[in-house]
């Protein structure tokens, strides 16, 4: 029997069961067998003055669907985003009808945030909606579409909430903001490499220094420098990638075009593949699929 192939996925591991290892530890029809492990790149902190800000918004009740609220919807596009809301919502448990978003909608990136933000203690559940879109070039037009039918009985929709962390990409804002709408962002977390993952990666890289083949599957551009390197594959004097070898035995994935483009412009390194969705489907689909283009 060939050896399983190790797939190091630079993230965290969900707490609450995560699907890339649930995906990953299944064969994958064709004899191959996969081994899952994590390596955590980043860590969160929340961010006290975005959280003060929020936890304000919340106590003085100024999310809902009625007129005079200051926002009529809430955006998630990170699951890091929806922990440190739940922690604010949590805070405030045993308070009649608690936090009273049941009549907004709240939109999310992904499969992944939609299920963070599905189990926020409140009942009735959040109204989650834009699962399907995967990304933010997708997600910004479906709410210009979904937020105007949801208000459609006033003159201009109300302003949207977006909680984000201290990276991310603009899309969103410049979509919605373009159309003319009111989009506040409130930084609510802050992400930066771990010190111990480059060392931390290279190690485990040498315990399956012998495998033919191993996947390694980036989530985020935060650490790709650190990830080059324990993998031998940055020339640390020009700070670039060096020359893929013909013969090589590891390869990489990214979790969509924002990790491979970030890969490509500031390392000139081009990622075996790239999912078309971000998530675990999607990762396991480009990875296992990749033979046929060999």
């Amino acid at each position: 029997m060939s050896p399983k192939i190790p797939v190091y996925l630079l993230k965290t591991k969900s707490s609450a069961g995560d699907h890339y290892e649930e995906k990953f530890s299944i064969p994958d029809g064709n004899g191959s067998e996969y081994e899952p492990e994590f390596v955590p790149v980043l860590e969160h902190q929340f961010d006290d003055q975005g959280m003060a800000k929020v936890r304000g918004i919340l106590k003085n009740k100024q999310i809902g669907r009625t007129e005079g609220k200051q926002y009529g919807g809430m955006i998630f596009t990170s699951q890091r985003a929806v922990e440190a809301f739940t922690k604010l919502v949590e805070e405030g448990r045993g308070e009649d009808n608690w936090p009273y978003l049941q009549d907004i909608p709240v939109y999310s990136v992904g499969p992944a945030t939609t299920r963070a933000l599905k189990a926020v203690p409140q009942v009735p559940a959040l109204q989650v909606f834009g699962e399907h879109t995967g990304n933010g070039e997708t997600l910004a037009p479906y709410i210009l579409d979904h937020y105007r039918e949801w208000y459609k009985d006033r003159e201009s929709v109300p302003p949207l909430l977006f909680l984000v962390g201290d990276k991310r990409r603009d899309i969103i804002p410049k979509v919605l903001t373009g159309a003319g709408w009111q989009l506040d962002e409130v930084v609510i977390y802050g992400t930066g490499e771990m010190k111990s993952f480059r060392d931390d990666f290279s190690q485990r890289l040498q315990t399956t220094a012998d495998r033919p083949r191993r996947w390694v599957v980036v989530f985020s551009p935060s650490g790709c420098d650190s990830m080059l390197s324990a993998l031998n594959l940055l020339d640390e004097s020009s700070g670039k990638a060096k020359p893929k070898e013909s013969k090589r035995s590891t390869y990489i994935a990214t979790i969509g075009p924002t990790t491979r483009d970030h890969l490509i412009h500031n390392f000139g390194y081009e990622p075996e593949v790239s999912a078309e969705q971000p998530s675990p489907e999607g990762v396991w689909d480009v990875i296992t699929g990749y033979r046929t283009l060999e």
